[in-house]
């Protein structure tokens, strides 16, 4: 009778422990995703940012060997990501293909200037800085204009701004959220124990000999908890990836990797510390209180 009772508590626990690890999984797994928008929102925002251009019109009477020695000074400038030079024989080809018949044969000439495109770093994707470019690119005799759209900028910045903001709130919520979901769900764990606890102090163990292995068990299973997640995570991008390929273009390995250390280190450390502040209330107990 005594073996099975012991057969019985011990299914009772490892239950117990199955459950807690699949939860703090879910939660996780949660935090994994919502870090990885984090991580791709910041990375299609500085995408949006580099894809802005400049359009610096060449002067007409410019020799290409000047233009080309212009556009190597401005590849040298920090604030320029990269530019392309487009002649005005290549514009010319360009729009031909975009209306869909030769303007040059109709007209008889090619009116179109050469002109090279600018793609800024993200950091500098915006009117102030953009607008210093602008009057030191303008003192060059060769530039003829510099055209870009400020309208556009503000609203891709402010929009930016916004939904940066949103995100970081939600983030902010749902970590404080997932916090308290993985403590409760210890705490849960942890109350199917004090008895054990109890006994344990009854006979002369010391706090600190009963908490080590709760924490050290708590701890295992955040990081398997944790290893689970990650998998999970991967086979979800895996599948994105297959379904948007586009996605590839905001994949930075390092956040990437990142985020994923950062999801091993919530379970384990929130892990040991809820197991740690449950055991240490169960201590501090009187013997009838455990009844409650």
């Amino acid at each position: 009778m005594e073996e099975f009772e012991v057969s019985d508590a011990s299914k009772k626990t490892k239950t117990i422990y199955i459950s807690t690890i699949f939860s703090i999984t879910l939660v996780l797994l949660m935090l994994g995703m919502l870090g990885l928008i984090l991580v791709h929102a910041k990375n299609l925002s500085n995408y949006v940012k580099e894809n802005i251009v400049l359009n610096i019109i060449v002067d007409e009477g410019a020799k290409e060997a000047d233009v080309l020695q212009f556009q190597k000074e401005l590849n040298g400038n920090p604030a320029i990501k990269n530019t392309q030079y487009v002649n005005k024989e290549i514009a010319a080809k360009n729009l031909t293909q975009d209306l869909g018949e030769d303007f040059v044969d109709f007209l008889g000439y090619n009116p179109l200037l050469s002109t090279v495109d600018v793609y800024l770093k993200a950091d500098y994707a915006n009117n102030k800085s953009i607008d210093t470019l602008k009057a030191e690119i303008s003192k060059n005799p060769i530039v003829k204009e510099v055209i870009y759209q400020s309208s556009l900028i503000d609203m891709v910045n402010q929009n930016i701004n916004t939904i940066g903001l949103i995100i970081l709130a939600f983030a902010v919520v749902l970590l404080v959220i997932s916090i308290a979901l993985i403590n409760n769900t210890i705490r849960l764990a942890i109350y199917s124990q004090r008895f054990l606890i109890k006994s344990m102090q009854l006979v002369g163990a010391t706090k600190n000999f009963i908490r080590k292995p709760f924490v050290l068990w708590a701890a295992l299973h955040g990081l398997i908890a944790a290893i689970i997640a990650v998998i999970l995570l991967l086979g979800i991008l895996f599948y994105a990836q297959k379904q948007i390929p586009e996605i590839i273009i905001l994949r930075n390995y390092t956040e990437f990797g990142f985020v994923l250390l950062l999801m091993v280190g919530i379970g384990i450390f929130i892990s040991a510390i809820s197991t740690a502040m449950a055991v240490s209330r169960y201590l501090s107990l009187k013997i009838y209180d455990l009844y409650r």
